[in-house]
């Protein structure tokens, strides 16, 4: 898969649209753009045994997030509060923003 441009970046705030967790919002950690999966905070727990290394002395069942497919969620808009899709805008002084394609409000800070 080629690095394409998405939809979503990190520190975004989305909703997840299927799977196991679907319904869920949730903060992205990770992106993996040349993957096209994303990690998202508290979604899509797994659980990860481990062997006792210099970090984790102990070991054990570890519960962390696993990565989604980055069609799987959407961005939540601050302003009407539900997921929406966003769309590209080019301001006066020639920045691209991200825009809320159901209220028209430009999301990123």
């Amino acid at each position: 898969m080629a690095v394409t441009k998405l939809h979503v970046k990190k520190d975004d705030t989305v909703a997840i649209l299927s799977g196991k967790d679907k319904g869920k919002t949730g903060r992205i950690l990770k992106v993996m753009s040349e993957k096209g999966r994303v990690v998202v905070e508290n979604v899509n727990m797994v659980k990860r045994h481990t062997r006792p290394n210099q970090q984790n002395s102990e070991g054990g069942i570890i519960e962390k997030e696993a990565s989604l497919d980055i069609c799987k969620v959407q961005l939540v808009c601050s302003s009407c509060s539900a997921a929406v899709r966003t769309g590209m805008r080019t301001l006066n002084d020639d920045s691209k923003v991200r825009f809320c394609k159901k209220c028209n409000e430009i999301v990123d800070k």
